[in-house]
């Protein structure tokens, strides 16, 4: 008999936990909510971050205000988001640099698990990349810049914003395809690394198109080539690396929102079915357009998909980087 009823009470229990899940996501949200960046202001996921929480301020008519958790190439602030309670009101903004630390670094240093500890809500959108040098750097081209570090092994460097981030990841990728030996000098953050190539401090630097743009048309750096199949129509002077020589080489960052894992089905949809809506609206597009950075659509489904796909994407790079 005591079985029986344990039985039915916890029969009740999941029901009643059911039939509450579709009117707490009604009510979704109904205090702040916090985006977690793990990456330094100014950069394209500080960015995107503010101008999506923006939006779902407006939408659902309580802030999303941005944290920007720093440190050991996303890991901190992913380890943050990952630990948050699994209600909504944590969200972690990601990029391909969480995808490659799947396999650039061990599960003890990492301390989670992207697709056991996090749950894929949305992604947003995606730029090309693009090489400069600082002006002193006696380069006038990708292919001079190679021919220039092949005479000086070891001798040159380039600048990222952290072990494991889109620019270090394409940084040796460029590398292990250009067959040349450059030095990886990792920054706390973009903006760090983007002043060290202006300041001469480091030569070279692979950076997002919208982040550099601007530097590149104030003379502070030089543009050597963008890293997409076709060129930037923010830079439709500048090759693609392909055109410059190094064929089949393409590198992008994307971005992407997660959740805690266990957060909610029905509020992981609502989030879901809000960002699909802010990428499409018209002025959005038009931002982005002109930034050079292209918006992204995906169910949750679609978005773990290809999750587990940049994952063994990036597997299949650090196996060249060990090679080479």
């Amino acid at each position: 008999m005591i079985a029986r009823r344990s039985v039915l009470a916890l029969a009740a229990g999941l029901l009643a936990a059911v039939s509450a899940a579709p009117s707490f996501a009604q009510d979704y949200p109904s205090h702040a909510v916090r985006i977690v960046v793990p990456f330094g202001a100014g950069g394209p996921a500080d960015v995107a971050a503010r101008l999506i929480g923006n939006v779902l301020q407006e939408s659902f008519g309580q802030p999303f205000v941005v944290e920007n958790r720093t440190g050991a190439g996303g890991v901190i602030g992913t380890i943050e988001a990952a630990k948050s309670p699994a209600d909504g009101y944590t969200l972690l903004m990601m990029s391909n640099t969480q995808t490659a630390n799947e396999s650039l670094l061990t599960a003890d240093k990492r301390k989670y698990e992207l697709m056991r500890d996090l749950a894929p809500i949305a992604p947003v959108n995606y730029s090309d990349l693009v090489i400069v040098v600082n002006p002193q750097v006696p380069v006038k081209t990708l292919a001079e810049f190679i021919a220039l570090a092949k005479a000086q092994p070891g001798k040159l460097n380039y600048a990222s914003s952290g072990q494991g981030t889109p620019y270090h990841m394409a940084g040796e990728l460029f590398k292990a395809m250009a067959g040349i030996d450059v030095v990886h000098v990792p920054y706390r953050n973009s903006g760090e690394a983007r002043s060290g190539v202006i300041g001469g401090q480091v030569q070279m630097m692979i950076d997002a198109v919208p982040a550099m743009a601007p530097n590149i048309g104030e003379n502070q750096v030089r543009a050597l080539a963008t890293t997409g199949k076709q060129r930037s129509t923010v830079l439709p002077n500048v090759p693609t690396a392909i055109e410059a020589g190094v064929p089949a080489y393409e590198a992008t960052i994307w971005l992407g929102l997660m959740a805690p894992a266990g957060t909610p089905k029905p509020i992981i949809d609502k989030l879901n079915a809000a960002v699909n809506a802010m990428v499409k609206r018209p002025d959005i597009v038009k931002l982005w357009t002109e930034q050079g950075a292209v918006p992204m659509s995906m169910t949750p489904e679609e978005f773990e998909k290809f999750l587990r796909g940049d994952i063994e994407k990036w597997a299949d790079v650090v196996k060249k980087f060990d090679k080479s």
